[in-house]
This record gives C-alpha cells, sequence and structure tokens, in this order.
C-alpha cells in the first residue's frame, strides 16, 4: 500500500507484559486505540473526533513496536470497520517496547446508555461488532 505512511509510530496494547509480539498481532498508530484495547474491551468507539471509549475494565499494558516496519510486515485487518485502515496485522514477529502500564478511566468508560445505544443500532444494521465507528 504505497499511500500509507509505514515511518509513523506503531502501538500494541495488551493485557500481558511482553516483549515480542507474535505473528497475526493486531498493531495501530493510533494510540488511544491501541490503550483501549490494553483494557481487553467487547465494545470500542472511536468518535468523529478521535475520542476512543470502550467497555473493558483490565488493567493493561500500552507498548511501541521497537522494529521498524514496512508494507511487508503488516496488512490490514480484514473486517469491514477497518475500511480507514487503523487496525493491522502482523507478518512476523516485532520487538515491543513498553510505554506505559494502562488503568481505565471513567472518562474512557462507555456508559450502560452508551452500550445499549451501540447494541440497538448493530441490531438494526444487522451486525455484530466489537468496534463501532462515529458513535
Amino acid at each position: 500500500m504505497q499511500d500509507f505512511d509505514y515511518t509513523l509510530t506503531w502501538y500494541h496494547g495488551s493485557q500481558q507484559k511482553l516483549t515480542t509480539l507474535r505473528v497475526g498481532s493486531s498493531i495501530t498508530q493510533n494510540r488511544n486505540v491501541a490503550k483501549g484495547f490494553s483494557h481487553n474491551p467487547s465494545l470500542l468507539t472511536q468518535s468523529e473526533g478521535g475520542t476512543v471509549k470502550h467497555d473493558g475494565v483490565t488493567p493493561g499494558y500500552l507498548y511501541t513496536i521497537a522494529d521498524e516496519i514496512g508494507p511487508d510486515d503488516v496488512h490490514p485487518h480484514p473486517h469491514p470497520v477497518n475500511a480507514t485502515r487503523w487496525e493491522w496485522l502482523t507478518n512476523r514477529e516485532l520487538k515491543l517496547e513498553l510505554i506505559e502500564q494502562t488503568i481505565v478511566t471513567d472518562k474512557e468508560r462507555l456508559t450502560d446508555q452508551e452500550i445499549a445505544e451501540i447494541k440497538r443500532k448493530q441490531q438494526e444494521r444487522g451486525e455484530q461488532s466489537f468496534v463501532e465507528e462515529d458513535v
């Protein structure tokens, strides 16, 4: 994908302490999305303004990818919600650098009302997805 800047920082969020990321793991150039995934959510939203909210409660870890990434190292996640290519899957093992231990804050937590609205919209569209855009 020639129109994508692979040189930007890549992130991974996990509930485990890691030093290496396995083939097929999810990475992103969006720090807030990776931080959200570090909390093991079943739902994650990103507003048009970039605010990320989720239903995860688990403390986690936020990493940067220590290796250089090029077009052969990753591919876009095939899920239809990934049309903007915010989530990628790794094609090789990658070294990680821990940058933050994460704890869920009230600001990033979805309310029960927001969760109900997401599920209602998904049912109307006949979808079952863990990620919702433009909530």
